[in-house]
């Protein structure tokens, strides 16, 4: 009989415990339906029609157009020099002047040489001319049987060895002459002229490496020379970009020294390979430059145009959510006279700074821009600017007719 006893009181206790739990349970979802139908409010968006555009920024360093180092081709000592940095500097000017004394020197040695080797040569060609004479008597006597055969072959080997001395004489001369001139050259080298092939014909004078006085090897630096008249943005795009670069394609550029000023140039070279280590790949973007603005060194952002859509849906990026691993945005439904979030999974477009591009579904109306992060599917909203009936103040559309907004000039 106790053991009957207690197992109804283990029942009746079981049973109770039950009951409870259910009730607790129905009240927490009872709640939990309170919370979720509770309005929220949010700031939301057009949907609109305009233009759309793919846009890349990369990171990079000006270089001038054309560098050109000018160096002696000689060695001495630096007399004089005649720029400085800053300064414009035109294809042919003179440059420095080296000392020339030894060179000089050189030349009139040279110039020695070769009077010694004119008077050898005039001496040759005397003792040819009475060898061929003494030649030609002994042949006509040889005619008239005066002289024997042996004289005239002794006469003979003697003109010919003078022709000889004679072509020896006026090799040397020649010889001579080429050492004169390369003496002369060498002492042109002192004199260092700035040279380039360029279409510009002023550079500026970008470093000065000595000072005059300073005792110089052949090809030491003295200044460089630098043609700015157009400048190289130099960035490195990585793979998944490079395909989408082509020369010619247009690009901006700002600079940190201009923040408010654009300046516009063209893709001019892509390197045809990517670095292993970075699997990034060398472009170049040529600017003109008329102003001098920009400067070699300077660091740039460049802004390069991958893709436009014009006439496209497209909604604030602010927009773009994301719930269950899922990209996504919450449309403004205003079906049955209230404002409620419908959770929208939409094939995406081009995405820039501003704007997605909506490529499917077809929708117009608002979506939400701001308070989203508290929004479930289905959850009503509070919108500032309407009425508690969720309409729109006068004046303004609530339906869900497309709502087209042409902008000049689309979203850049």
């Amino acid at each position: 009989m106790k053991k009957v006893v207690t197992a109804i009181i283990g029942v009746l206790i079981l049973g109770g415990v039950y009951f409870a739990t259910q009730g607790f349970r129905s009240e927490d979802a009872a709640g939990k339906k309170e919370r979720e139908q509770k309005p929220i409010a949010v700031e939301v968006g057009d949907i609109r029609t305009d233009s759309v555009s793919e846009v890349r920024v990369f990171t990079g360093t000006l270089t001038p157009r054309r560098y050109v180092t000018i160096a002696p081709k000689i060695g001495g000592r630096l007399e004089k020099l005649m720029f400085d940095i800053g300064d414009p500097i035109e294809n042919g000017s003179l440059v420095a002047i080296l000392d020339e004394s030894e060179y000089v020197q050189q030349v009139e040695q040279a110039r020695a040489e070769l009077h010694v080797a004119d008077a050898n040569l005039q001496e040759a060609g005397t003792a040819c001319d009475v060898a061929r004479r003494d030649f030609e008597r002994a042949e006509a006597l040889r005619e008239r049987m005066v002289v024997s055969e042996a004289d005239l072959d002794a006469a003979n080997s003697k003109y010919q060895a003078a022709q000889a001395r004679r072509k020896v004489a006026e090799a040397q001369v020649a010889q001579r002459q080429a050492a004169l001139r390369a003496a002369e050259i060498r002492l042109s080298y002192t004199r260092v002229e700035a040279s380039w092939d360029s279409d510009a014909e002023t550079f500026v004078v970008g470093e000065r490496f000595v000072d005059a006085g300073s005792l110089l090897r052949a090809n030491d630096p003295i200044v460089s020379a630098i043609d700015i008249s157009h400048v190289t943005a130099v960035i490195n795009v990585a793979e998944r970009d490079y395909p989408l670069l082509r020369v010619g394609q247009a690009a901006t550029a700002r600079a940190d020294a201009f923040p408010n000023q654009v300046f516009f140039g063209e893709v001019s070279r892509m390197a045809p390979l990517l670095k292993e280590h970075s699997r990034q790949a060398r472009v170049e973007i040529t600017l003109p430059n008329p102003d001098k603005l920009l400067k070699p060194g300077m660091f740039v952002r460049a802004e390069i145009t991958f893709a436009k859509h014009d006439n496209v849906t497209v909604i604030p990026v602010e927009a773009l959510v994301r719930r269950d691993g899922q990209t996504g945005f919450f449309y403004v439904n205003d079906a049955d006279g209230q404002s409620k979030a419908e959770f929208v999974k939409p094939v995406l477009g081009i995405v820039s700074s501003r704007n997605v591009e909506i490529i499917e579904p077809q929708i117009a109306g608002q979506v939400v821009t701001l308070g989203h992060h508290l929004l479930e599917d289905g959850t009503p909203l509070i919108i500032p600017g309407r009425d508690a009936a969720g309409q729109s103040p006068a004046g303004t559309d609530s339906d869900d007719s497309p709502a087209t907004n042409d902008t000049a000039g689309g979203d850049q």
